[in-house]
């Protein structure tokens, strides 16, 4: 894969180092343990610092963290080629498919768990977009992990992990994820999984668009396309599932099964149009 002719986004947010931000930690402490800290100050005459350390459970008062510089290593820069030439491509898309104006969203990576407007998260739920501050966040460990699967291809198949999550951004720019959302609290666990399905298939043919103009642009070849499908093809919940606790729960599928993704993430790629990604339409 081509990334390095890609053009920088500057819409990354490398938050890595600056903390976990789990709760319960140092600055974790609420409004009645600091009003605690504050009488035993005045009362016993002790460091109210160390009267707060003893609540959240520690030893020693530990040093405030300071916000690190941003990491600029080779996975940084990847992502913000990727980011930037999703912007490009869709912004094309946009203009050209609704005449309307993209609005691109911002990346942020972290490392281990991170504080999103959707809530607290770990590394280990994965990539995931948050529509409520319209950012997408990404744990560099992920990247690892696609190593494993996709080998000496897995630049592409990293970029299709991007492409997937940028591809929820575009359906809430078109008021999908919203509408799915108001459908999901009407109807049974089963249905709303069925719309949880198809809302990820969707991303995967929005992933599959993308990756359609990069083809067309050259920028990738047979070979990365071969290793993002088969990336896809061990995401599927079925496969999964499989791993995990030896049978299948088709009822319980969240993402789609591996045929299912691959299918749509190949349809994406072979049309570029949006009209052939209604998931919501298809049997």
């Amino acid at each position: 894969m081509k990334w390095g002719d890609m053009r920088r986004s500057d819409n990354v947010e490398d938050v890595r180092g600056e903390g976990s931000g789990i709760p319960g930690r140092a600055g974790g402490v609420g409004i009645g343990g600091i009003l605690i800290a504050i009488v035993a100050s005045l009362v016993f005459g002790v460091n109210p610092l160390e009267v707060l350390n003893l609540i959240q459970g520690g030893g020693v008062a530990p040093a405030p963290q300071r916000p690190s510089q941003p990491i600029n290593d080779r996975d940084s820069d990847f992502v913000k080629a990727v980011l930037g030439d999703t912007e490009d491509t869709w912004n094309q898309i946009f203009k050209q498919q609704l005449n309307a104006r993209y609005q691109a969203p911002h990346l942020v990576l972290f490392s281990s768990a991170v504080n999103s407007a959707c809530g607290f998260a770990r590394s280990a739920s994965g990539p995931f977009y948050c529509p409520a501050d319209d950012k997408v966040y990404l744990d560099m460990s992920f990247f690892r992990q696609i190593n494993a699967t996709a080998g000496t291809n897995a630049d592409f198949a990293r970029a299709y992990a991007i492409s997937h999550e940028v591809g929820h951004h575009v359906q809430n720019l078109l008021g999908i994820s919203n509408k799915v959302r108001q459908l999901q609290t009407r109807g049974s666990k089963t249905a709303a999984n069925s719309l949880s399905v198809r809302l990820e298939l969707q991303a995967d043919c929005f992933a599959g668009i993308w990756g359609h103009y990069t083809a067309e642009r050259s920028l990738v070849n047979q070979s990365d396309i071969e290793g993002a499908i088969n990336t896809a093809a061990q995401i599927g919940d079925d496969y999964l599932q499989k791993q995990a606790q030896g049978h299948v729960v088709p009822e319980a599928f969240t993402h789609g099964s591996s045929q299912q993704r691959v299918s749509w993430f190949t349809r994406g790629l072979k049309t570029g149009k949006l009209n052939q990604c209604d998931t919501f339409a298809a049997q």
